[in-house]
């Protein structure tokens, strides 16, 4: 729930393809909806779908990154045929019941343990998931000082990227998104054996979403 800003035009994809991104509710240049009800994921499918028949499209390909891998996967069951592509960048999966054990995302940022900004980072990050496993709501500091482990390099490009992400996200937004009852996983799984476009999951060696 971060405006469609943030990835830029994917490292020059826009030269050879016409490159549509799509503000979710609540972000960007789009409107806070009447009913924050509506962030949660599977309410946004039909937005997606407006979205394609506005633009007159036939089918899409469609990109999507981090948690809106959920929304992508969601819009591909309901709509398998428009999707003539689906790319899936370091996706969370919850959509589809696939999601890394907090044992095992530890274990991927660890790897990076043994300079700073990393250590410092992962310290953070182990506080975060600790609050989570308590019940409770992580510290925005330990979510700041984590950010490091989401970037293949810190240099001043991905600090001042992160910078951004407090103006460019919508919290409420955020928190609704995987809200209860967003998901069904068996009856997803199911819908989507009706794709039969090509399907691409890309994830680094260190990243924790790679499932």
């Amino acid at each position: 729930m971060r405006a469609s800003a943030y990835p830029g035009d994917l490292g020059g994809l826009s030269t050879g393809r016409r490159l549509i991104l799509l503000d979710l509710r609540g972000t960007g240049d789009s409107a806070i909806p009447a009913d924050p009800s509506t962030y949660r994921v599977d309410h946004q499918v039909a937005d997606v779908e407006a979205l394609r028949i506005h633009l007159g499209l036939e089918c899409v390909d469609l990109l999507a990154h981090s948690a809106s891998g959920n929304l992508a996967l969601l819009y591909a069951a309901a709509h398998p045929r428009r999707v003539r592509r689906l790319a899936l960048v370091t996706p969370t999966s919850w959509a589809v019941d696939l999601a890394e054990s907090p044992d095992v995302r530890l274990a991927d940022v660890r790897r990076r343990a043994g300079s700073e900004p990393y250590d410092t980072a992962i310290a953070a990050y182990e506080r975060a998931l600790a609050a989570f496993a308590a019940g409770g709501t992580p510290d925005e500091a330990d979510w700041a000082a984590s950010m490091p482990l989401a970037y293949g390099r810190w240099d001043e490009r991905a600090r001042a990227h992160a910078e951004l992400s407090p103006a460019q996200k919508n919290a409420e937004a955020s928190a609704a998104f995987a809200g209860p009852g967003a998901f069904d996983p068996p009856a997803t799984r199911d819908a989507l054996r009706g794709v039969d476009g090509e399907v691409l999951v890309l994830a680094g060696e260190l990243d924790s979403n790679r499932s």
